[in-house]
């Protein structure tokens, strides 16, 4: 890079949810992931890091009871990448999430759900 910025890349995204183990186990079965750690965290908080070996979600609970999030708060939403997203919508329809708004424009096929927490994510495939 000429303009004397070095190379990156989104390593990790911290969310606060009310349940790290449910929300794990939905994304190693939608995105193939699996668990990379787990333990305790700041703040008398537990986490555990969900991913590959590239990135991963740092899912956190600081264990106190919360509403869900509104929509757009903290964020709009988290975006997915998935090779088959036909087999993504059934994963997340059986683990009692409704997946809605799907849509197929440049780039690529999608759709969203909100997860239990209010966690919107959106699943695209450019297959």
């Amino acid at each position: 890079m000429s303009n004397g910025a070095t190379k990156g890349r989104l390593e990790h995204v911290n969310l606060t949810v009310s349940d790290p183990e449910r929300l794990s186990t939905l994304l190693q079965n939608l995105l193939g992931w699996h668990e990379r750690w787990r333990g305790d965290a700041m703040a008398g908080g537990w986490t555990i890091h969900v991913g590959d070996e590239a990135d991963y979600l740092a899912l956190y609970s600081d264990r106190r009871p919360r509403d869900r999030f509104a929509k757009g708060v903290p964020f709009n939403h988290v975006g997915l990448l998935v090779d088959d997203l036909d087999a993504a919508e059934r994963v997340v329809a059986e683990a009692g999430l409704e997946p809605f708004n799907h849509d197929d424009y440049d780039p690529g096929r999608r759709f969203y759900f909100f997860d239990w927490d209010g966690i919107e994510f959106e699943v695209v495939s450019y297959q």
